[in-house]
């Protein structure tokens, strides 16, 4: 009986696995993940050829050309990008030594010159430099004008002046970012010391250090990710839906398939109902946990890439194996049911629409579940059968997992749900695999789980 059994959970899962459908739908996402993930952090750490040109200023407060001289030094530039970056690791991911750099900290540095202009020069005659013609350069990258207030307020007024940037095409937006941020600087910095404050003072009582907040729960004490772990259950979840559906559909639509073109009598005559079922129900787990693998495996090759793999506790990986075991086995048996029961896939859209619902709901209160994992809806969902599965996989990826014994509890139930989902499954097998005919509906079904 195994035998057989092991033979036609083969011959399913070979004639799955090696259809162009399944190659080119299933592995060609993970293939093209991979090659983002490889290849976008190599994109982003690249630099572009560094900009070159003049910046001429009209300094009309008459104090800052030395300071925004000082400024744009490329030394000066690469050092701020470098806080900069620091900051970011430090508020998204502070135990890490490096994180992906989606903020253009990494852009290369612009050599600038900065070439003060006299207070009153003539504004047009300038702007003249900003324009180029054909393939030549223009003479200068941008023209900042600051206006005579831009330090002190005049009486009665209660803001600074500010300044302004004319820019030819040749200046990127990146370079622009670098003036702008060096006036804001340099500006700040004037100020208060024409008010007769400290700079460094401020900047020292402004400067406040950003720590994770650390979660003390009965494993322990763990710094939080909010971030991380905001987007990981509906990660969890998805993977969960995905795998379930896909093998689940897979499974009832080549059922419908065998048995509308008679093969289900062929193979009756070597087998026993149960032992095709057993046969078929085997080959498309074996699938859900190639496609898992898949996923899995370049989910934690996205995590290395971007140095966060440290945030993912590995007990997650064996969690969503057992869970996705439990839930394939109550939606992939019922799915198998459908299959057996009627002739055409048309016929499956009524009686597959409630099943499918059952896997929607959890999925799409993953969220909210992620946020409010002990929450009381949160908490019995992920107990009650069928949609356990999904619910306490996402409490598991949350910031706050469930204690253990409630776990252990989640997959007993869950044992307990897919025992009878497969067992009625059988009953509707035996009877509608070899029905012709109008198509059953729930009540019929029914009907056949308790005649059989």
């Amino acid at each position: 009986m195994i035998r057989r059994i092991l033979l036609i959970a083969t011959r399913d899962f070979l004639a799955t696995v090696l259809r162009k459908g399944f190659l080119f739908g299933i592995l060609l996402m993970p293939v093209l993940g991979v090659l983002m993930g490889i290849l976008v952090p190599k994109i982003l750490a690249g630099r572009s050829p560094p900009v070159q040109g003049e910046v001429r200023l009209i300094d009309q407060s008459g104090a800052l050309a030395a300071d925004l001289g000082d400024a744009l030094k490329p030394a000066t530039i690469e050092a701020h990008r470098a806080a900069r970056r620091q900051q970011v690791i430090a508020d998204t991911a502070p135990q890490l030594e490096r994180a992906p750099d989606t903020t253009g900290l990494s852009a290369s540095v612009p050599n600038l010159t900065l070439r003060a202009l006299a207070a009153d020069a003539d504004l047009e005659t300038q702007k003249a430099s900003l324009r180029k013609d054909q393939d030549k350069r223009p003479d200068a990258l941008a023209i900042i004008v600051i206006a005579p207030d831009a330090l002190r307020r005049t009486e009665g007024s209660g803001n600074y002046g500010g300044y302004q940037i004319y820019a030819s095409t040749a200046l990127n937006d990146d370079t622009e970012t670098v003036l702008r941020d060096a006036l804001a600087a340099t500006l700040v910095t004037a100020r208060l010391q024409s008010a007769g404050i400290d700079p460094d003072a401020i900047e020292a009582a402004q400067r406040v250090a950003r720590k994770p907040a650390v979660i003390v729960g009965e494993k322990g004490e763990q710094n939080a990710q909010r971030s991380f772990n905001r987007i990981l259950p509906f990660v969890m979840g998805a993977l969960l839906f995905i795998s379930v559906m896909l093998c689940g559909q897979t499974l009832m639509t080549s059922l419908i398939e065998e048995k509308s073109s008679r093969v289900v009598e062929v193979l009756l005559s070597a087998v026993s109902p149960l032992e095709l079922m057993w046969g078929k129900l085997l080959a498309q787990l074996a699938v859900g946990l190639l496609v898992m693998l898949v996923y899995i495996g370049l989910g934690v090759l996205m995590l290395l890439q971007f140095a966060l793999f440290g945030l993912l506790d590995p007990m997650l990986i064996l969690y969503v194996v057992v869970f996705f075991l439990l839930a394939y086995l109550v939606f992939g048996a019922l799915m198998m049911a459908i299959g057996a029961a009627v002739n055409q896939v048309a016929d499956a859209q009524s009686l597959m629409g409630p099943v499918v619902m059952l896997m929607l709901v959890p999925y799409a209160l993953s969220p909210m579940v992620g946020r409010n994992p002990d929450a009381p809806l949160s908490v019995v969902m992920s107990l009650l059968p069928p949609v356990n599965s999904f619910v306490m996989m996402v409490r598991l990826a949350s910031d706050s997992p469930p204690p253990l014994w409630q776990v252990l509890l989640s997959i007993g139930v869950g044992v307990l749900g897919a025992a009878v989902a497969v067992w009625f499954a059988a009953k509707i097998f035996r009877i509608g695999l070899l029905m012709h005919g109008k198509p059953p509906n729930f009540a019929t079904l029914l009907r056949w789980a308790r005649q059989a």
